[in-house]
């Protein structure tokens, strides 16, 4: 019976063994493009966010609203980017890449908007009670913004069989806060083409 339990642990010993054994991880470069499973990916995300904010900051109303504003920069809040994939996808992942070109460009301000903005408002006001007066930043002194950047992911998928290409489509809109006048309108669409 000893020898028959010590058999059967051996070879489960093994088998995990062998079994842990078998994968291999590599670190890469974040920048280089891997597409394993077709769906939306980081390098999805980059190329877009870059493409567009390439397309929004050519655009003409960055010229008028400094030509109105003694050359001064449009503050610019990035609002909602909402999947309406098919797919799980991380809108947040996007909306940093598109935030991180944007301060990248030079062009614009940012401001927080959503949830961070949130979080800072309740720290200024627990520094109303715990923060000394030399130190306390005070409520009413935030940079308004002047236009909102929002949009959508979308996906279109068309299957048969082992096959499919999946289509993506992201929209942007960015509007003046003051008038609700859309500025600038732009899309990038992304097509993969996917074999088992």
């Amino acid at each position: 019976m000893k020898r028959i339990l010590w058999i059967v642990t051996a070879a489960v010993a093994v088998s995990v063994t062998s079994v842990s054994c078998s994968r291999k991880v590599t670190r890469i470069d974040p920048g280089e493009q891997i597409d394993l499973s077709g769906r939306w990916n980081n390098t999805d995300s980059r190329l877009t966010a870059e493409k567009m904010i390439d397309d929004v900051l050519g655009d003409k109303w960055i010229s008028d609203y400094q030509q109105s504003k003694n050359g001064a920069k449009p503050v610019v809040i990035v609002g909602f980017v909402t999947n309406k994939s098919t797919e799980h996808i991380d809108a947040e992942t996007f909306v940093k890449d598109v935030e991180q070109s944007f301060i990248r460009s030079g062009k614009v301000r940012l401001v927080q908007g959503g949830k961070k903005r949130e979080e800072l408002r309740a720290e200024k006001a627990d520094q109303q009670t715990n923060a000394s007066a030399s130190s306390m930043k005070k409520f009413g002194l935030e940079q308004g913004a002047d236009f909102i950047l929002q949009g959508s992911i979308n996906s279109i998928v068309d299957a048969q069989k082992k096959k499919k290409v999946v289509y993506y489509q992201v929209n942007l809109e960015l509007t003046n806060i003051q008038t609700n006048e859309v500025v600038w309108i732009g899309d990038k669409k992304i097509a993969k083409y996917v074999t088992n």
